[in-house]
């Protein structure tokens, strides 16, 4: 996979010990990388890292804030890594209401941080910093956003992670010229399903506990918009895009990039449910609330810039997509190991690679 580039890579992962952290763990692992982990513990219900078993198994596992420079210093100088991927963040927008300040700090002066530690070491590398679909200003378009569109957010966390675009822009342009030591780069990708999400205030998460729980899934927000993607899709994205920019010395690679599903993806909440229902029996009902926190309902990314530049393009559609994921979960509930069944997933999105004839795949 992706011509052997990540074999014996020095890789330095931020937010490892989250649901995309764990799920980029085991796929680096699986390709040879070394990787060098920088995050805080999980949460007591974010169990999905300790069900892999990552920790013996990583070159070096540091807990600790983004916020800890001298924490994030030594742990990237003991690193030497030849790829920082940046995943750590806040990222969840109910709760960004609730602490919009710890929020900002995470998601913008955390990414700082992150670049200023780059900035500051004469180590050279590539830097893929991850943000969100919804770092764009969103008027609720019904066509797709392309990179070039205004940054924005109404929520706190939308904008503090088109705030974080404004911030790796600002570094890329001050001090990471084209030809330089460093290169970076942005992704943005979101509504991420998958196995092994026990996030709260998330709708898969949340359908699985309450069908397990034998009750009904309550459902706040049925009619609103996604690019609901498989967690395998981004990461995807953002490993090809690691290894074109570590590279080549392309200054159209020095910039942002959409990493979405096909149209037919963009689904409502409704849809993602009942087509969850198809796999995993139970009912849901309408939870609207008139006085809920605002969110977007509608939400769609422009992929071109990706398949022209780095000849990426999505594996699964929705169904496979929403089959995969409830696999997982029904795997998992009758005893069968995480790491296998995330192993074999990865595994199996491989091979769907391959058969559709892309490129990191071959």
């Amino acid at each position: 996979m992706f011509s052997g580039f990540y074999q014996n890579k020095r890789v330095f992962l931020t937010g490892h010990t989250g649901f995309k952290g764990s799920w980029m763990s085991e796929w680096l692992l699986a390709l040879g990388a070394e990787v060098h982990g920088y995050a805080l513990d999980p949460q007591p219900h974010e169990i999905l890292y300790g069900q892999l078993g990552l920790t013996s198994r990583l070159a070096s596992d540091t807990r600790a804030d983004l916020s800890d420079r001298a924490a994030l210093e030594n742990a990237f100088r003991e690193a030497q890594p030849d790829l920082v991927f940046h995943l750590a963040a806040q990222p969840l927008v109910r709760l960004s209401y609730d602490i919009p300040v710890e929020t900002f700090a995470t998601n913008v002066m955390g990414t700082a941080h992150m670049l200023d530690v780059v900035r500051l070491s004469d180590h050279a590398c590539s830097v893929v910093c991850i943000t969100t679909d919804k770092c764009y200003e969103n008027r609720e378009w019904l066509h797709a956003y392309r990179e070039e569109d205004a940054m924005g957010g109404y929520d706190p966390y939308s904008a503090s992670k088109g705030a974080a675009e404004l911030v790796i822009s600002s570094y890329r342009r001050s001090f990471f010229p084209t030809g330089g030591r460093v290169r970076l780069a942005s992704a943005r990708a979101g509504n991420v399903i998958g196995g092994g999400d026990w996030a709260l205030d998330r709708i898969v998460p949340d359908c699985i506990r309450a069908l397990r729980n034998n009750q009904v899934i309550p459902v706040r927000n049925k009619i609103a918009t996604r690019p609901w993607q498989h967690v395998l899709e981004p990461l995807g994205g953002y490993l090809t895009l690691g290894a074109a920019l570590a590279s080549s010395p392309a200054s159209s690679l020095n910039s942002a990039f959409n990493f979405g599903p096909e149209l037919t993806s963009n689904r409502t909440v409704a849809q993602l449910v009942q087509e969850l229902l198809q796999h995993i029996p139970g009912e849901w009902t309408d939870a609207s609330d008139p006085n809920a926190v605002h969110e977007a309902s509608k939400l769609n990314l422009a992929i071109d810039k990706a398949f022209h530049l780095l000849q990426w393009q999505p594996v699964w559609d929705f169904q496979q997509t929403i089959a995969h994921t409830a696999a997982w979960y029904l795997g998992e509930a009758e005893g069968k190991s995480p790491h296998d069944l995330t192993l074999q997933q990865i595994e199996h999105y491989q091979t769907s690679a391959q058969q559709a004839g892309l490129p990191w795949a071959r």
